[in-house]
């Protein structure tokens, strides 16, 4: 019966709901995860029936996913591949022999549409999505460099979706504008993730929270930081930033590091460093805290020294809630704020970073300009109905040309 409604899809009939699978690896929340659930919870469910794969049923992500249908990942790994590890020779064996569970469970499922969003996604439901018939949609939300990106989505995917025109791939797929129809190379288009471009923030009262929480002086400087703890985002770096701005300026300076403590690559080498961190500075672990963008709010600046970063989330939520940002003049920062909408500095040089944010402290009415700039366009640029609007149409091309399932 399924087999025969597919038919009629493919000569353009009416045939039903479109079935997406979003699966995801680990159990670290991340921003591609805010960025998939803002697109699931505008999608029409009438017109999209949505399946999210949890690797750890019952866990964060499942959690984070309650309001949408669930199915257990049925080739589990005993052990989750690391965010931003080296894929070597003996993670792909282990992600192949999961292989055909996850055919079997996409054709159960009559999936048409599986739209994976990070590299540890990519690497376990490529090539079963393509082996079941399912169309791929590969969401690449990191470096240009990445070997998946370059070697594999090229051969799997039918369409690729970077986060940024610094993320688009340099070789090895087609730019935006390919046919994505698993003829020759994928096309590949930059969908901007999405946001609630409406969000407003009690940025006085989330303030005094910040204060009263951590008992910091209420004319501290307060420093964000807001992600996962890998050496792309540079957090040692921001702790230095945080120690250099407090010898530049007459006012304390606290470091707010809000984030998943389990998602690290730096170790115990993070908490020794704040532990050495003395005088008007200070470094706080904040722990992962929602809705980030009040916690945002509540910031006196956001400090983003990451390296290569693709397009980071906070970026945009900061520039949304009138919080002003100093971030590296690396990866797709420059693009984020592009327009005058914040200060970029050098990569790796905490003393640059803390003298750019020194500068902006001083000139209220810089950052009161920076501040209007970014609103309007944050607003332009990152609104849901913009990144809904190419996945959906993303969505119904991919429909009408699927590949025949076995």
């Amino acid at each position: 019966m399924v087999r025969a409604r597919r038919h009629s899809r493919a000569e353009g009939q009416a045939e039903g709901p479109l079935r997406i699978c979003f699966p995801f690896a680990g159990d670290e929340l991340g921003g591609s995860h805010v960025s998939a659930r803002g697109l699931m919870e505008a999608l029409d469910p009438e017109r999209y029936r949505l399946l999210v794969v949890p690797e750890v049923p019952g866990g964060t992500i499942a959690d984070f996913f309650a309001a949408f249908a669930q199915e257990a990942d049925p080739a589990r790994p005993r052990r989750s591949f690391v965010p931003g590890a080296p894929f070597g020779i003996g993670k792909v064996l282990r992600a192949l022999l999961g292989v055909p569970r996850r055919v079997n469970f996409l054709r159960r499922n009559a999936i048409d549409i599986v739209h994976s969003n990070d590299g540890r996604s990519h690497a376990s439901w490529a090539l079963a999505a393509r082996l079941a018939g399912a169309r791929l949609i590969w969401h690449h939300r990191g470096d240009p460099g990445a070997r998946g990106l370059r070697y594999v989505a090229p051969l799997l995917a039918n369409r690729i979706f970077t986060v940024s025109r610094f993320s688009l791939p340099g070789s090895g797929a087609s730019r935006a504008g390919g046919s994505g129809t698993g003829r020759g190379k994928p096309a590949a288009e930059v969908v901007y993730s999405p946001f609630d471009t409406a969000v407003t923030a009690d940025w006085a009262a989330m303030r005094r929270r910040i204060v009263e929480e951590i008992g910091c002086p209420p004319d501290a400087v307060l420093c964000g930081w807001f992600g996962n703890f890998i050496q792309r985002k540079r957090p040692l770096e921001f702790v230095a930033a945080v120690e250099r701005l407090a010898a530049l300026i007459d006012r304390p300076v606290v470091g707010l590091m809000f984030g998943d403590p389990r998602n690290t690559e730096v170790g115990e080498a993070l908490p020794q460093r704040i532990a050495q961190v003395s005088g008007r500075a200070a470094v706080h672990m904040m722990g992962f805290r929602t809705p980030g963008h009040e916690w945002l709010a509540g910031c006196d600046l956001l400090m983003v020294p990451a390296a290569r970063e693709p397009l980071g989330r906070t970026l945009v939520e900061a520039m949304l809630v009138g919080t002003p940002v100093v971030a590296t003049d690396s990866g797709g920062n420059p693009e984020a704020l592009e327009g005058g909408c914040g200060v970029l500095c050098p990569l790796d040089d905490p003393e640059a970073m803390a003298r750019a944010a020194a500068g902006l402290l001083a000139d209220p009415e810089r950052m009161d300009a920076i501040r209007a700039r970014a609103r309007v366009e944050a607003r332009r640029r990152f609104s849901r109905e913009n990144h809904v609007r190419q996945v959906t149409a993303a969505y119904r091309e991919l429909a009408g040309r699927r590949l025949p399932r076995g």
